[in-house]
């Protein structure tokens, strides 16, 4: 039973926008937002009165002054004037969290059209500023001292399934290589260069050891961007064509680190289970997927909280070559948080958008042989707050 046939209604994406990710010294929180705000009403074909509720995702967590930036998107046009806009906060999972608020809105009947904003700007503060926020989404590390903020969170992640399964370093390498290989034909994408294994894969000067045994190459980058959808409950007649999402889930997991299995993402298992379950299909029904590569430990867990192979065989799934773009499910065509950068708020609208356009054969040069159906993965925190969602073609 797909989200339609359980709600009554579809729930369509009808428009999107989306910025360039990077250091984007000339942008504002503010002319991002009305950037892709605007680029996806005028792809939907509305004008700005139609929408009835506004959703802004943006971790923040103190990296900008401004922490109430739900009114910004009212900058796009007077016609905004006095639509209800909410702030929706959920670690690095913020932007696929207001996605699932404007969903809600839609099938609870309170909206008919809605416009969903992810947003962030980073790159302005200083490392111990961005390294200090980020740590705000850890139960233990929060507002202590560290010389390696997240990036040794997902060290230790890594350490524990090396301990229990083997080495990965060089499989770690290989999904590092991979994502910035596909990172170079995103022009929406930081980082365009493709690499190659033998650099992810090698310690060096130009990648140097973060936290043992994540190299800055495993490591995604500190970024600014935004995305932005609109969503409604019909087609808009705009020149997007319309995308269906056909199911969603979201589990969040114990916040201590001692009451969770650290190489199991077990939230994020049941994340998986519950979207695909609404929206009826399997992940053999699945063309391809766009997952939360904050760290490439992260892709390799997800291969297997989603079920594409068994605990501890996460890298058969990179040496029987499944995952890459001539895969029998490619992973993060895009590039990934790894190359595509992770403007925080923004990431899981991005995902959103870089898949409707994989799904309406819009995408350019990432462009794959016409999928049909889709996943989209993000997370916050250590497999913390987990959400899915499963788009199709219409």
């Amino acid at each position: 039973m797909s989200l339609r046939e359980q709600f009554g209604k579809d729930v369509l994406i009808t428009g999107w926008g989306h910025s360039r990710f990077g250091k984007l010294t000339d942008e504002t929180l503010e002319s991002l937002i009305v950037q892709v705000a605007s680029d996806a009403i005028s792809t939907a074909g509305i004008e700005p009165g139609r929408i009835d509720e506004i959703y802004v995702g943006q971790f923040n967590s103190g990296m900008m002054p401004l922490a109430f930036p739900s009114s910004l998107a009212l900058q796009v046009s007077p016609e905004l004037a006095n639509v209800p806009s909410t702030r929706v906060e959920n670690a690095c999972a913020s932007g696929s969290a207001a996605f699932q608020q404007g969903t809600k809105a839609l099938l609870a009947g309170t909206a008919k059209t809605v416009l969903v904003i992810g947003a962030e700007k980073m790159t302005h503060a200083g490392a111990d500023v961005v390294g200090a926020g980020l740590l705000g989404a850890d139960y233990d590390m929060a507002g202590k001292p560290s010389t390696t903020g997240f990036t040794g969170l997902f060290a230790e992640v890594a350490k524990h399934y090396q301990k229990r399964y083997g080495s990965v370093s060089d499989v770690l390498g290989t999904i590092a290589a991979k994502n910035h290989r596909n990172g170079v034909d995103n022009p929406y994408a930081q980082l365009r260069k493709d690499l190659g294994e033998e650099f992810c894969r090698t310690i060096s000067d130009k990648n140097p050891m973060v936290a043992d045994p994540l190299r800055r190459t495993d490591c995604s980058p500190v970024s600014d961007g935004a995305a932005a959808v609109v969503l409604s409950t019909a087609p808009t007649g705009g020149t997007a064509t319309p995308v269906r999402l056909a199911g969603f889930g979201q589990a969040n997991d114990f916040f201590p680190a001692e009451r969770r299995d650290p190489t199991a993402f077990e939230a994020t298992r049941v994340s998986w289970q519950r979207a695909l379950a609404m929206a009826g299909v399997g992940l053999e029904d699945l063309d391809f997927a766009e997952v939360h590569d904050c760290f490439t430990i992260a892709e390799l867990l997800m291969y297997e909280a989603m079920g594409l192979t068994e605990p501890g065989h996460g890298s058969r799934a990179v040496e029987e070559g499944w995952v890459f773009k001539d895969g029998k499910l490619p992973v993060n065509v895009s590039g990934g948080l790894k190359a595509k950068g992770h403007p925080v708020g923004a990431t899981g609208v991005s995902q959103h958008v870089l898949a409707a356009m994989q799904l309406t054969g819009t995408a350019g040069d990432m462009q794959l042989a016409g999928p049909r159906r889709a996943a989209v993965q993000n997370m916050g925190g250590v497999g913390i707050a987990n959400y899915v969602s499963i788009l199709e073609a219409l």
